[in-house]
Parts: structure tokens; sequence; C-alpha cells
């Protein structure tokens, strides 16, 4: 009988095997989804640019340097209205604006 019970009992370890290992998958994925809203997205952000906008309108602006996330310098303008653009950091008005906050200038 205890050949019975110990061939009874080997079948359900794989089982209890992926059940761990299902809970560990579970755990690191709840773990890796917290972890996202520290870390930024893998990709560039600014599809297109605009050359550049009215500093009365930017509340706050965001530069991002290139990286394994992009490969170029990402410049997003958050406008008091709360919608976000992205700049071209190679435009003279976008060098301006970032010059003045840089300097913490007062605009214009």
């Amino acid at each position: 009988m205890a050949r019975t019970a110990t061939a009874a009992a080997a079948p359900r370890a794989p089982g209890f095997l992926r059940a761990a290992l299902l809970l560990l998958l579970l755990v690191a994925a709840c773990r890796q989804a917290a972890e996202e809203n520290v870390v930024t997205e893998l990709r560039c952000q600014c599809l297109e640019t605009m050359k550049g906008i009215h500093p009365r309108y930017i509340q706050s602006v965001k530069v991002t340097s290139p990286g394994p996330h992009c490969d170029r310098t990402e410049v997003i303008a958050t406008l008091k209205n709360g919608q976000k653009v992205c700049l071209n950091p190679e435009s003279p008005l976008v060098k301006k604006i970032l010059d003045k906050l840089l300097n913490n200038e007062k605009w214009n």
C-alpha cells in the first residue's frame, strides 16, 4: 500500500510546482507593474515636434536626454491648459526658452 500512496503523491508534485511557479510569475508581474509608474516608457515619446510655442502658454518643460529608450533629445512642454506638446530641441526659439529656464529668467 505504501507504494500506491507514493505513486499517487508523485503526480501531485508537478502540479504543486506549477502552482508555485504561477504564483512567482504573478508576484513578479505585480512588482513590474508597480515599477512601471517610476520608469518612463522605453521608446521615443515625440513622434512629431513643433518649432516653438509662445512662452506665456508654457507651464513647465521636461528635457529627456538620448538613451537606450530613444536616440534623440526630447523636449516636452506642458502647457497651462494641461496639454503636452513636443518641441524641436534644434529650433532657435526652443533653445532660447531652455536658456531662459536654465538661467531662471522671467518671460518677456
